[in-house]
């Protein structure tokens, strides 16, 4: 299967990689705007360098990885559909929810597999957590608690172009809550502040508590920051009637030293590159059989769509102050 990447920044670097492991798959070709980055990793991986249109134009191509920024994924996910090719698009779709609707008709018409990348999902033991909810061994869910910080802030210049932090960091977040629970939120009440005085500067925050109430019951609290001094910070915490689950962060090593002046350990792994490496070579794998099998993706765009609404619905909430109806 010959994939084309476009965008050859940090993430599409990292599913470059995960190409290159997969025997069923081969980086047929890179993409981007920058020539130097795009030569780099095609160099690196023995692929193509190629524009926009002349990958569109390529039927060597199987199927396409969108790694580029968030403002030209609505319109390359839409190319892909026009000429029926499956096409894996980072999260989230869109910065406008109107233009992501409009995508996500586009794709259904179509038919073709599109998936949306919350690799989280695909996580060795968060999806051992996933699968412990669902053979009941705490019984009904009522609370969920989802801890997610980053080492340390992004550029400032990433942050004026990234939608904000509902958008560009606890999407993942949104998108978790509904799969852990299997359920819609019914309404969302958002509590932010900022403490970095250039990301202040950008309008957005750094610091943020999400409540989400279900129709099922449950209510889930989504705690997010910008910085975390002991590392990626990345822990879940599922109680149920007859007991509770929890995911903790996954360290650098897992020695203990415990002496007369206590008990010490390694800090968590330090950010997505290296704490999430299983993930993205699964979400790949799942990418891949879907097109072999011609079976939806477990991430629909659907799924991208809903956390993309559930992030416009906290943008409101921290607006007004207010719980807002979803």
């Amino acid at each position: 299967m010959n994939i084309c990447l476009i965008g050859a920044g940090r993430i599409g670097v990292i599913h470059a990689k995960a190409v290159a492991t997969q025997e069923q798959a081969t980086l047929y070709s890179v993409v981007d705007c920058n020539p130097q980055a795009a030569e780099q990793l095609s160099d690196k991986h023995n692929a193509k360098n190629q524009t926009l249109d002349q990958a569109f134009d390529d039927n060597t191509i199987d199927a396409f990885i969108i790694a580029s920024s968030t403002a030209t994924h609505s319109e390359l996910i839409e190319r892909c559909a026009q000429i029926k090719k499956p096409v894996f698009c980072e999260k989230p779709i869109d910065l406008s929810v109107e233009r992501a609707i409009a995508c996500t008709k586009v794709v259904e018409q179509s038919g073709i597999v599109c998936m949306i990348g919350f690799n989280r999902r695909f996580d060795p033991n968060i999806a051992s957590l996933k699968n412990k909810i669902n053979e009941n061994l705490i019984g009904s869910v009522q609370s969920l608690l989802i801890n997610s910080r980053d080492p340390e802030p992004p550029a400032i210049e990433y942050i004026a172009t990234s939608g904000g932090l509902f958008y560009d960091m606890m999407i993942h977040d949104f998108d978790m809550a509904c799969w852990l629970l299997n359920d819609k939120p019914n309404k969302i009440y958002v509590a932010a502040s900022t403490v970095d005085e250039g990301i202040a500067g950008c309008g957005d925050v750094d610091t943020a508590s999400v409540i989400l109430t279900t129709k099922s019951g449950a209510i889930a609290t989504i705690i997010n920051g910008r910085q975390s001094a002991f590392g990626y910070d990345q822990r879940i915490e599922v109680f149920g009637q007859t007991g509770m689950l929890q995911v903790q962060n996954v360290l650098e090593d897992n020695v203990v030293l415990s002496n007369a002046q206590g008990i010490n350990q390694a800090k968590a792994k330090n950010f997505f590159m290296q704490r999430y490496v299983e993930a993205f070579h699964n979400e790949l794998i799942h990418f891949i059989a879907s097109i072999q099998t011609g079976t939806k993706p477990s991430v629909s765009i659907e799924d991208g769509l809903l956390a993309m609404q559930i992030a416009e619905a906290a943008n409101q909430s921290l607006a007004s102050g207010k719980a807002v109806d979803l």
